[in-house]
């Protein structure tokens, strides 16, 4: 293998990573896109919560708030662990409490709560 060809194959596997990375960002923030499980990471981004504290946080119907958290977490988004009887969610990434405290930041500016900032 000549070293154009080396380089070439090296170039096709970065493109492939940077899809992939692309890729998983493009369904990270879909399921951002959702108000309810905005509402709901925004709620973790403060800590630790069970179901009932989560459906009280984001005033949907509590099988709405279990179905969202499901897809949270089959996406690795929020972690579990069993307190007793309860269910308590966490975010696994810190990444993800400033990805969603920025697009708040990003509405507020939007809706003129906060003057704009370059």
């Amino acid at each position: 293998m000549s070293v154009g060809e080396h380089l070439a194959g090296a170039s096709d596997a970065q493109q492939r990573d940077e899809g992939e990375r692309l890729d998983a960002a493009a369904s990270i923030l879909a399921l951002l896109a959702d108000r309810t499980r905005l509402a709901l990471l925004d709620r973790l981004g403060r800590g630790e919560a069970d179901v009932t504290t989560l459906t009280e946080a984001c005033a949907a119907p509590r099988t709405s708030v279990s179905q969202h958290l499901a897809k949270l977490r089959l996406a690795g988004l929020v972690g579990t662990r069993k307190d007793g009887r309860r269910v308590v969610y966490s975010l696994r990434h810190g990444h993800l409490r400033r990805l969603v405290d920025e697009a708040l930041h990003v509405a507020d500016h939007q809706i003129g709560a906060l003057p704009p900032h370059d």
